[in-house]
């Protein structure tokens, strides 16, 4: 197969990756542990990149779990501060490259400092017509799933819906990202091979890929033999590393 014949209805539409493993990489190299989640912003800047450069429509990061409140309060401290300053300093890059940023989960419990960013950040790329970017912070499966219950339980009391009208296509309307692609390719980093809480509802028919890979160390290349895998696996079109990289420098 030439690289040419490489179908772009072969590439996944809709990629999700959990950032894991930036304690652990900065462990090994005698670091603290926010050492590594400083460096992962670079993995996640060359990952959005490559991914928008390879016709993706939307790729969603799990930057802050849920579960994650209960760390050490300095490493929680570091991360909120991190994602302050990245919000600052990437929604530019973001906005100058036609992507658009979206914040999901329940991003209540954040400081009013930080909240302001996050509107900030989805209101200077709100017009964008290019790769949605969609950053998972305070956001948990379970809590995507019981707030769209939620929400049409209250339809429901209103009178806008009844009770026989719940389906499982209601139900997706009112979860995260629902205008968007559900999931076809499910990054996990540092060679832990669970959900951990993630898009519980958007990734039932993912190819979910495992790389022991830490976090810090994913770049472009890892996006690309990731994706080489999806191809492979899910669309049998038999295409190489080098198929996918020929898009790139189109």
């Amino acid at each position: 197969m030439q690289n040419s014949q490489l179908p772009l209805e072969a590439m996944p539409k809709h990629i999700a990756i959990i950032m894991d493993g930036n304690g652990r990489w900065a462990k090994a190299q005698g670091k603290p542990r926010v050492f590594g989640h400083k460096n992962g912003v670079v993995a996640v800047r060359e990952s959005i990149s490559t991914a928008a450069k390879l016709g993706v429509k939307a790729i969603t990061l799990f930057a802050f779990s849920s579960e994650n409140w209960r760390r050490p309060e300095e490493e929680v401290g570091v991360l909120m501060e991190l994602f302050i300053t990245a919000l600052s300093t990437e929604v530019t890059k973001l906005h100058k490259n036609n992507l658009k940023l979206r914040v999901i989960g329940d991003i209540s419990r954040f400081s009013a400092r930080l909240q302001k960013k996050i509107a900030k950040a989805e209101a200077t790329t709100a017009e964008n017509t290019g790769m949605v970017v969609n950053v998972a912070a305070n956001y948990g499966g379970k809590w995507d799933i019981a707030q769209a219950a939620r929400s049409v339980a209250e339809k429901v009391e209103q009178g806008e819906l009844c009770a026989s009208d719940i389906s499982e296509d209601v139900l997706a309307k009112h979860m995260m990202m629902s205008d968007l692609p559900e999931v076809d390719l499910l990054i996990r980093t540092s060679g832990e091979c669970r959900i951990s809480n993630f898009l519980l509802w958007q990734i039932a028919y993912a190819e979910i890929y495992f790389t022991p890979t830490y976090w810090p160390d994913f770049k472009e290349e890892s996006l690309i033999e990731a994706v080489t895998w999806f191809i492979n696996r899910e669309r049998r079109f038999g295409c190489t590393g080098e198929q996918i990289k020929a898009l790139l420098e189109k």
